[in-house]
């Protein structure tokens, strides 16, 4: 089992989640997050004043998927997310141990 966590443009979240639905992929978390990577946010203007807007609104996506579907989910978030401006996100994957359906004790893949 591995964990992936995808931190994407708020835009992009209906494209990325139909896309791992498409797949089979049925579980996830979706979280509002802010923040920045080398872009380092940007400036704007409101009356008159020039702010700087140094984190930005994203989406962090969490899933825990079997070993076979990895790639396959990994793709599905590469080609729904990119617009090819920086900005675009990041894409994280761990290994899992174990995981736990509380309802009923139920381990490993099957708790998924």
């Amino acid at each position: 089992m591995q964990k992936i966590e995808a931190v994407i443009q708020p835009s992009k979240l209906d494209a990325v989640k139909d896309a791992l639905l498409e797949i089979g992929i049925e579980g996830m978390t979706i979280l509002e997050a802010r923040g920045h990577g080398r872009q380092k946010g940007h400036t704007e203007f409101y009356r008159g004043r020039e702010y700087t807007v140094d984190l930005l609104p994203k989406v962090k996506i969490e899933m825990v998927v079997g070993d076979e579907l990895v790639e396959k989910a990994v793709q599905a978030i590469l080609s729904s997310a990119r617009s090819g401006k920086i900005g675009d996100g990041k894409i994280f994957i761990s290994k899992i141990d174990d995981a736990i359906r509380i309802r009923n004790d139920e381990r490993g893949p099957s708790a998924l």
